[in-house]
Parts: structure tokens; sequence; C-alpha cells
């Protein structure tokens, strides 16, 4: 994992189904409830921080909404979910995942970048575009599709009156051009959390470095202040 930074704190990392090499599985429909709870049976540790970029951000914070007792910390890395489910910057996501639906992907990969999101994308946030002309080229895309329409269409089953019942010390890292996890989107989540904090880092589209850099930064500094912080 690249985002993470040189410290004495164990990482546990969970791929979610059809992420990271990991299978399907045969359970459907895909959710966010479904990689909340694999994610937390793969912890062996009774406290830990929970962590997470774009997906593995909403799944972060449903498992310290759930899980009060267990989780010391949160860190939302590019949340893509606030408290909606399909919300309208997973758009894209929806699209890409209809059309690998319906034609086989190479057709599927052209007729995204045409369309009119998929020219605005690799205008206003060349990124996004990457990682989802991305999933066309997945030997299991067909399959995957399935993943990307349930997930987009789904939402962490958590409320604002939930999040601001946490009593925990939260980061919140987001940068400005990503249309798939907005800035506004980090920003609603840092103002129903109490006492989160935001920080904006470089846009990883522009300056990727940099952007990696400013994450591994800020969450050395935070896994240090939540370990000298417990008992």
């Amino acid at each position: 994992m690249r985002h993470w930074p040189e410290t004495p704190a164990q990482r546990v990392t969970r791929n979610s189904r059809g992420h990271g090499g990991t299978g399907l599985g045969a359970e459907r429909p895909f959710s966010l409830a479904m990689f909340a709870d694999e994610a937390l049976a793969a912890v062996q540790a009774p406290r830990f921080v929970a962590a997470g970029i774009s997906m593995g951000a909403a799944i972060a914070l449903r498992l310290a909404c759930l899980h009060p007792a267990r989780v010391a910390g949160l860190v939302l890395i590019r949340p893509a979910w606030g408290f909606d489910p399909a919300p309208a910057n997973m758009a894209p996501v929806r699209d890409i995942a209809g059309l690998l639906r319906r034609m086989p992907p190479a057709k599927a990969r052209a007729t995204f970048a045409a369309s009119a999101l998929g020219q605005r994308l690799a205008r206003d946030a060349p990124d996004n575009l990457a990682s989802l002309l991305a999933y066309c080229d997945r030997p299991d895309a067909a399959e995957f599709a399935t993943v990307l329409a349930d997930i987009a269409a789904d939402g962490p089953g958590i409320t604002p009156r939930d999040a601001a019942a946490l009593r925990l010390p939260c980061l919140i890292l987001a940068n400005d051009g990503d249309m798939i996890h907005p800035l506004a989107t980090a920003g609603q989540l840092a103002a129903a959390i109490p006492g989160a904090r935001l920080a904006e880092v470089p846009p990883k589209s522009t300056a990727p470095e940099a952007h990696l850099a400013a994450i591994r930064t800020a969450l050395a500094a935070f896994l240090s202040s939540v370990a000298k912080a417990q008992p």
C-alpha cells in the first residue's frame, strides 16, 4: 500500500471481493455491509484504527459507528460516500458497469471514453477516467461489473446521527479536482463527526507524488497521536 507511512503500527489489509485478487464468492448482492463484516472478521486485534480509501472509507465509517468499542480511531481518505445510497458522484461507476453488462469490454471502454461524461472526466478528472477505463481491462470485466453496479447503488447504512455519536479521533483527507471523491463529501463527513480534522492534500491527478507524500505524513502523525492516547 503506497499510502502507508513508515510506522511501528501493524497494518492489516483486507481486500474486498473483486479487489486485490480476492474472489467474488457466491453471495449476492454485493454490499458495503458485506464488505465491512468481512473486514472486521479479518482483524484479530481487540482495538484498532479503521482506515480506508474511497469505498474503504465508507467501510471504515461503518465499522466505527457499529463497533465503537473496537475502533480507536478513524481515517477516511478520499471518501466517495457521505450517508446516502447511490450518491450522484458514483454515477460514472454505475455508467461503466452498465456498459460492461451490455457489451464487450473493448466496446464499453470506447463508448464510455467517447461519451459526454467521459469527455468531461478527461478534462476535469483524468485520474478518475483512468480508473474507470481500467475496469474494462480486467479479465473478469463482465463479472466485476456486478460488483461495481451493486456497490455504486449502495450506501454505508450510517446516518448523520450515527456519525454525531462517534467519540474518537478522526482524520479525513481529500483533494479538489476529483469528481468521484468530491471534497464536498469529505466536508460533509467532517461536519458530522465531532472533532474530525479535515485536511486537503494535493490532487492525485496533477501531483501524484505530492499527494502520496502528504497522505503518508498526515497518516503517520495521526497514528502516532492515537497510539500515545491509548491507556
